[in-house]
């Protein structure tokens, strides 16, 4: 998927207002901060470290945004949101990143999509559930896509697998309407599974009505 392949830097905020105005259509990875959400980034980029994996989890505090496409005119851009729910980081942190993120997700103009990492041995913790309220009315009205990737699944046996789909579709069912779209994916970045996937997943959210690149 050369078109992911593209993604390099563009700045970093801490705050809403730091981030810039765009007209872009913008992606936004969310999740726990176990539930792998660097290494699925770094691995659908094929990036080693496009997005920091740091082997502290919660030390990422702030939003990084990506650009993707020919660097003179990119066409989309990559949000990664700080990970969510460690219980080192100081219960301050916690309140302002949840803040942060709630706002983000509610009123960031240019979100065109999100991909909530979930890790598939825990599968959708009280937190995500709470992640997912943020963003719920925009996903309900189909102006937010939502893919759900359950990573790690290199973890799981085939039945072990069908069962956390299942588990998800039943909490994500909450958010369908006519409008939603909503759709998940066994993932893992081990063994690359789900990653093509994915990838046109979100082509095809920036590129409405191109072919698959």
């Amino acid at each position: 998927m050369a078109w992911t392949h593209t993604a390099r830097f563009l700045t970093t905020a801490s705050q809403l207002d730091q981030l810039p105005s765009t007209e872009l259509p913008e992606i936004a990875f969310v999740g726990r901060s176990n539930a792998g959400k660097s290494t699925a980034i770094n691995t659908l980029t094929q990036q080693k470290r496009l997005a920091f994996a740091s082997k502290t989890p919660g030390r990422t505090q702030h939003i990084n945004l990506f650009e993707l496409g020919p660097k003179l005119i990119p066409d989309a851009l990559f949000a990664d949101l700080p990970g969510y729910g460690y219980a080192a980081v100081a219960r301050g942190a916690k309140l302002r990143w949840q803040k942060v993120m709630a706002d983000y997700l509610e009123l960031r103009r240019s979100l065109a999509g999100v991909v909530l990492m979930v890790d598939s041995r825990l599968g959708l913790t009280d937190l995500d559930r709470q992640l997912l309220t943020f963003v719920a009315p925009r996903v309900g009205n189909g102006s937010v896509k939502l893919l759900v990737l359950l990573t790690k699944s290199d973890k799981l046996n085939r039945r072990e697998g069908q069962e956390a789909l299942a588990s998800a579709q039943a909490v994500l069912g909450d958010l369908s309407t006519d409008e939603a779209d909503v759709s998940m994916s066994l993932f893992s970045a081990l063994n690359k599974s789900g990653v093509g996937d994915a990838a046109q997943v979100l082509h095809s959210w920036t590129h409405p009505g191109a072919a698959p690149a």
